[in-house]
C-alpha cells in the first residue's frame, strides 16, 4: 500500500523507468547525445529514489520498496548494500567516523601517515570538487568492492547474499541494453557520469564537529540539482527526519529555517554554485580526520 500522501514518489518511480526505457529505445533515433544525457539524468534520479525506498517510501511494505530498487540500472552498487550501509550512516553520533560511518571521506590519521605519497596525493585531489567528480566514483567503488570482498572471504553471508542478488540484476540490465542496441561502453560511461553528479551532493554533506547535529549541511538552492537529489541538499532536515518523504523537506525547512540553521551551527551554503566557486579546485577538509578520535 502506498503511504498516505506519497503518490509523488510512486509517480516519479514510474516516470524514471519510463525515461530509462525511452533513453535506450527511443531517443537514440533522434540523437545519441541526447539519449546519453537523458540516461545520466535518469540514473541520478534512480539513485535518489533508491534512497527514498530504504527510508520507507512510497510503500508501507518494505519488501515492495526493495523490489523497486533491485533492477540494477546503475550497475555499480547492489541496492541491499546501499540500504545497509546508508542506514548505518544514519547513526549521527558516528558521522564522519572513518570506521563506523560507511559514507565518511575522512581517514584515521595513523592510517593516513602510513600511506605512500602517491596515495596521499590522490586522496587530496579527491577532496576537491573537481577531483571528487573526476576520480571520486572510481576511488569509492574500488574501496567499497575491496571491503565487501574481504568481508565475504571472512565469511559474511549477508554481504554475499546482497551480491548474489545483484549479479543477475546486472545481467538483466546488460541484456536490456543489448536488446536496445545501445552501446555498452556508452552505458558504462553514463553510469560513471551519474555517480560523478551524485558526488556533488555528497561532497560536503558532513563536516567534523563535536556536536553531531552540527556536522550536517544545508544547501538552500532549489534548482535542477535539488530536484535530482530529491531535496537531500536540505541534508540536516533529512537527518533529523529520516522517515519524511523528499517532497515534504522544503516545507519543513521553510517553516523552521532558523531552528535548522541553529541546529547545524550555521553550516549553510546558498547554492551548489557557491560550493563550486569555493571548492572546485580547493579542498574543504583535510583527508585525515582533524578531530580523531570522536568522543
Amino acid at each position: 500500500m502506498v503511504q498516505i500522501g506519497d503518490w509523488p514518489t510512486l509517480g516519479l518511480w514510474i516516470a524514471c523507468y519510463v525515461g530509462w526505457g525511452a533513453a535506450l529505445f527511443v531517443l537514440p533515433q533522434v540523437s545519441f547525445l541526447l539519449a546519453c544525457i537523458a540516461l545520466v539524468v535518469v540514473l541520478v534520479l534512480q539513485s535518489s529514489l533508491s534512497h527514498e525506498i530504504l527510508h520507507g517510501h512510497p510503500f508501507t511494505n518494505l519488501k515492495i520498496n526493495s523490489a523497486l530498487g533491485l533492477l540494477a540500472v546503475g550497475l555499480l552498487v547492489p541496492y541491499i548494500r546501499f540500504r545497509d550501509t546508508h542506514l548505518a550512516h544514519h547513526v549521527d553520533e558516528r558521522l564522519t567516523d572513518p570506521y563506523d560511518d560507511p559514507e565518511s571521506n575522512f581517514c584515521d590519521p595513523a592510517v593516513w601517515a602510513a600511506k605512500p605519497a602517491w596515495a596521499r596525493a590522490l586522496l587530496r585531489f579527491n577532496n576537491t570538487m573537481f577531483g571528487r567528480m573526476l576520480v571520486g566514483p572510481a576511488i569509492s567503488q574500488w574501496a567499497f568492492m575491496l571491503a565487501d570482498a574481504r568481508a565475504m572471504i571472512a565469511g559474511n553471508r549477508t554481504i554475499a547474499r546482497a551480491w548474489a542478488l545483484h549479479i543477475p540484476a546486472i545481467l538483466a540490465t546488460i541484456l536490456i541494453v543489448s536488446w536496445a542496441g545501445f552501446s555498452m561502453l556508452a552505458y558504462l560511461a553514463a553510469c560513471y557520469a551519474a555517480m560523478s553528479i551524485l558526488k556533488i551532493r555528497t561532497f560536503l554533506e558532513h563536516r567534523t564537529q563535536d556536536d553531531p547535529t552540527a556536522r550536517t549541511v544545508i544547501v538552500e538552492g532549489r534548482g535542477v540539482l535539488s530536484f535530482l537529489f530529491l531535496n537531500n541538499n536540505l541534508h540536516v532536515v533529512h537527518h533529523l527526519h529520516p522517515k519524511v518523504a523528499w517532497h515534504v523537506l522544503p516545507r519543513l525547512y521553510r517553516e523552521n529555517k532558523a531552528s535548522y540553521q541553529t541546529c547545524n551551527n550555521g553550516y549553510v551554503y546558498t547554492s551548489y554554485a557557491q560550493i563550486f566557486r569555493k571548492h572546485f579546485f580547493k579542498a574543504k577538509d583535510p583527508v585525515p580526520h582533524p578531530r580523531w578520535p570522536l568522543v
